[in-house]
């Protein structure tokens, strides 16, 4: 009789296995949520790389059309209002839409013209998730 009695207790778990198997399931989601913030870090870097090959393309196209590309002090904003400081240029149209001036940390892309790391050109960059120009997370036309 106590063997049948003993079979029916035993059909549950203790509370120390419940909490073993808690634990691991606690330790498996911390991993996965560590795991999507770093998805999440490359995904933006991706866009930033993506909003800056798109913005070089508007400023090749200003280039095309007027001779001449913006001057810093124009900065990208030309893509998107017609300049009235020197050089203004004759044939302007707007060459993208505003949204895309804004990296996606929420900072606005960077322009120099003429570019330190491209002499003849410019630079076009994001200043990265710190906000901070010329640090190693700084992603700009440089590194497409």
């Amino acid at each position: 009789m106590k063997h049948i009695e003993n079979n029916k207790l035993s059909k549950g778990f203790t509370l120390m296995e419940m909490v073993l198997v808690l634990g691991i399931i606690a330790l498996l989601v911390g991993a996965g949520v560590t795991g999507l913030v770093n998805v999440l870090g490359l995904g933006k870097e991706t866009k930033a790389k993506a909003d800056i090959s798109t913005i070089s393309s508007a400023l090749r196209a200003y280039e095309a059309q007027n001779l001449y590309l913006p001057t810093t002090q124009q900065s990208i904003k030309a893509l998107v209002h017609k300049p009235s400081s020197r050089p203004v240029p004759k044939s302007w149209k707007p060459y993208m839409k505003e949204k895309l001036l804004l990296d996606p940390w929420g900072n606005q892309y960077q322009y120099q013209r003429p570019g330190k790391k491209d002499n003849g050109g410019f630079d076009l960059y994001s200043v990265g998730e710190d906000g901070v120009s010329g640090t190693s997370d700084d992603i700009g036309n440089w590194d497409l």
